[in-house]
């Protein structure tokens, strides 16, 4: 289904019934990412699906400023608005869990809990900011330049996705078939209006969040299981659970003990 939100054509599904669940993918992803669990979530709620602005189906638009991860956040927000939901829970994975802890801090009455996967409150200090602006930069000229085959090739062998080798070749291929699937200049102003450097810092906001927050962390991801640690001190009501057996990809890497967590932390929900 289609629908315009400030100005972005957005793709998005709804699938299901009973409360709202909003599922926010990573960079270089799409509403696919949660297509396999779509089955089992949809039995209890209503699962909202969205392909994020410069990604999937979604309009990838040339100005920048419908990138910025304010202006998605009030594009989310004017989804649900369409869709008459006051109140989701807001599942988010890397980018998608950055963009739903923005939610939270700006339309905190929108959000019922939220779910973050390996992601962050931004970066805390401006050189640091700058600093990751400059590298963002240069990985979106890289992808006007040399094309979406090209940066996956190079995206899928980066660090953080060392652990998805080991995983069957099935898997490694629908992984690497939605990230081909996408537009170059969407990923490029995705980085530049949506990335890490380019989003304000949100930690000084966390202490005012008072939804319950789920946070998870794949055992081999050390880098979020600090970040992570440290959103859990600054939230009241969060819950930190650590994955076995999963690096920064939970939901690729150990598919069944994620949808156990998530549906058994959603149950304490309702």
């Amino acid at each position: 289904m289609n629908v315009t939100l400030q100005g972005v054509s957005y793709e998005y599904e709804v699938v299901g019934s009973g409360e709202p669940l909003l599922l926010l993918h990573g960079f270089t992803g799409s509403m696919e990412t949660w297509r396999s669990f779509v089955p089992s979530w949809s039995e209890q709620f209503q699962v909202i699906l969205v392909d994020i602005v410069g990604h999937g189906k979604t309009e990838s638009p040339e100005d920048v400023t419908h990138y910025d991860i304010r202006n998605v956040a009030l594009q989310m927000k004017e989804l649900l608005d369409y869709l008459h939901i006051e109140k989701a829970h807001i599942l988010g994975y890397s980018m998608g869990g950055r963009l739903a802890i923005t939610m939270a801090c700006l339309y905190p009455e929108y959000v019922h809990s939220l779910l973050l996967e390996n992601c962050t409150a931004g970066l805390e200090r401006e050189d640091e900011r700058e600093e990751r602006c400059e590298k963002d930069e240069r990985l979106a000229h890289k992808i006007e330049r040399e094309g979406i085959e090209s940066f996956v090739t190079m995206w899928e062998n980066i660090p953080l996705f060392e652990r998805q080798k080991s995983l069957e070749q099935n898997v490694q291929e629908a992984v690497r078939e939605e990230r081909l699937a996408n537009n170059p200049k969407g990923l490029a102003n995705s980085l530049r209006g949506m990335g890490t450097g380019a989003q304000p810092s949100w930690w000084n906001e966390l202490q005012n969040l008072k939804m319950p927050v789920l946070l998870m962390n794949g055992e081999h991801d050390e880098k979020f299981f600090r970040i992570l640690k440290n959103i859990e001190k600054c939230v009241s009501d969060a819950k930190f659970v650590k994955i076995d057996g999963a690096g920064h990809a939970i939901h690729v890497e150990q598919p069944e003990k994620f949808d156990t967590i998530v549906k058994g932390f959603l149950k304490t929900m309702q």
